[in-house]
């Protein structure tokens, strides 16, 4: 049985055809959920429907807009070990919620991290039955794991994220200049990716990201001292660093979280010597500026920091010229207390709490509410929120675009709505964010993973089908894309949970 999608508006993201808006449909197998066909008019969408009557299941969607489903590279699901922070079925509601129907999950702040072939067996084991959009995994570079990179790509992460500062976490340290060049040779040639948190020389402090600083600082409860104990040459030090590597390696370099806008000239003069560097920045660093946060509201921090409003104007011209390549959540969740959110002594002290950002049901909307007026456009939004993610993860075969032969992964949404951030609306465990409250364009009215509906907008609670994702591996072995290109191999071995399928390990590695 096959499904038939339609719309009077369409965008497929396609590379065989104009990236333009049309009416039409979308035809998707039910036994693999992949793209079968295209229905160019709405002619040949009459005539199908007709010729096929009784056959098929169809949702027609009227006048909004169907496109290529969503994918967030950065992610901290912590599960297992914080699960209290977030875990694999809130989160992964969230991001069904948000349109995305792909999320890669960071090696931290699980417990364990995932710096090994042992501990990637426990994270694959959590995520086990829970996950309601397809997920793959970021392993972690510290200090000591050498041995364990080569046999973790060939189990199937991404790549290697690493800290060139205290991470905030005891069980994940930050690498030294030493350890970078040692883990560089190991994964020269590999295609995997090196992704790094592009800070340096910063001091560890106290709960989760502090920084201790001098006794005569400012108060710690204004938004400006914390900002300034994270000074902008923190990020141009370290990805100094990291461009030295782009270009001395044949490796895939990649910094995440991008909030300076200073380091911009080394990134460009890395790529322009052969530097294979990516970037990344992600929605708090272009829909918040340093002016607007409110002292003692720690909901605002994170590491590196939401900088003024003249760097984060000068993030969108690099969007606009292509020195970003993507945009992510960097979806970082914590408890209220260890936000210092709840009433104590503590509370409010940016120095102290801990850092990171709540948005990933919001990506599209907070992108989509702000882009239109620096002249980007539904491609650009596509390319930078699914397209160069895709890319960046190795899943650029199957995710991404509507072509024939990709996975049938849709987002659903209608680009001129407008909601309010409400507590009651989000999936996310926990209900901190600096956004609420705060109206955006752009509704999501439904999510569909490989032409099964995981999430459908409803008054007055959402519907969500059951958590059907599968866990994504990459392989050593490469497979051309429909379009011709090679990416790594999606290791497809369904394994029934109860509620879904695990995409397994090779049956070579052992895990």
């Amino acid at each position: 049985m096959e499904t038939v999608f339609t719309s009077k508006r369409i965008f497929l993201n396609s590379a065989s055809r104009a990236a333009e808006v049309f009416a039409g449909g979308l035809v998707i197998s039910a036994i693999d959920g992949k793209v079968t066909r295209v229905l160019d008019t709405w002619p040949i969408v009459e005539s199908y429907l007709r010729d096929h009557e009784g056959e098929l299941e169809h949702f027609d969607f009227g006048d909004l807009l169907i496109m290529p489903g969503l994918v967030d590279t950065h992610v901290h699901i912590n599960e297992p070990g914080r699960t209290e922070w977030e875990g694999f079925h809130t989160a992964t509601k969230a991001a069904a919620a948000g349109g995305f129907t792909t999320i890669c999950d960071m090696p931290l702040n699980s417990i364990p991290p995932t710096t090994s072939i042992a501990n990637l067996r426990t994270k694959i084991n959590a995520a086990r039955g829970k996950i309601f959009v397809d997920v793959a995994f970021w392993g972690g570079l510290v200090p000591g794991n050498g041995d364990e990179l080569r046999r973790m790509i060939a189990a199937g992460v991404i790549g290697f994220k690493c800290f060139l500062c205290p991470s905030g976490v005891d069980e994940f340290p930050h690498v030294t200049e030493e350890d970078v060049h040692a883990a560089a040779r190991i994964m020269e040639g590999s295609g995997a990716v090196l992704a790094f948190h592009a800070e340096i020389d910063c001091q560890q402090g106290g709960s989760g990201q502090g920084v201790t600083v001098g006794e005569n600082v400012a108060d710690p409860y204004k938004y400006r001292t914390f900002l300034e104990s994270r000074p902008d040459n923190m990020e141009q030090r370290a990805i100094e660093l990291v461009s030295k590597v782009a270009r001395q390696y044949d490796l895939r370099t990649h910094i995440v979280h991008l909030s300076t806008a200073q380091a911009l000239p080394t990134i460009r003069e890395a790529r322009a010597h052969g530097g294979r560097l990516t970037v990344e920045t992600c929605h708090h660093y272009l829909s918040l500026a340093a002016e607007d946060v409110p002292d003692a509201h720690t909901e605002f921090k994170c590491c590196p920091p939401i900088r003024g409003g003249a760097n984060r104007e000068l993030l969108w011209r690099a969007i606009q010229t292509g020195d970003i390549d993507l945009v992510v959540s960097d979806h970082s969740p914590s408890t209220p207390q260890m936000k210092l959110l709840t009433e104590s002594k503590r509370q409010g002290n940016f120095l102290e709490a801990w850092g990171g950002i709540s948005s990933l049901q919001l990506g599209l909307p907070l992108f989509w509410t702000s882009c239109q007026q620096y002249g980007l456009t539904l491609e650009d939004t596509v390319r930078l929120l699914c397209t160069e993610p895709a890319r960046l993860s190795g899943l650029d075969a199957c995710k991404g675009r509507l072509d024939p032969g990709y996975d049938g992964d849709l987002c659903v949404w209608d680009p001129e709505g407008t909601f309010t951030v409400t507590e009651s609306m989000i999936e996310f465990q926990h209900k901190v964010t600096p956004y609420l409250n705060r109206t955006l364009r752009g509704v999501i009215h439904a999510t569909f993973l490989r032409g099964f509906p995981i999430y459908q907008r409803s008054e007055p609670v959402p519907t969500f089908g059951p958590p059907l994702g599968n866990i994504l591996l990459r392989s050593d072995k490469t497979t051309a894309s429909p379009e011709g290109r090679h990416s790594p191999e999606i290791v497809h071995k369904p394994k029934p949970t109860g509620k879904g399928s695990v995409n397994e390990l090779e049956d070579t590695v052992d895990l």
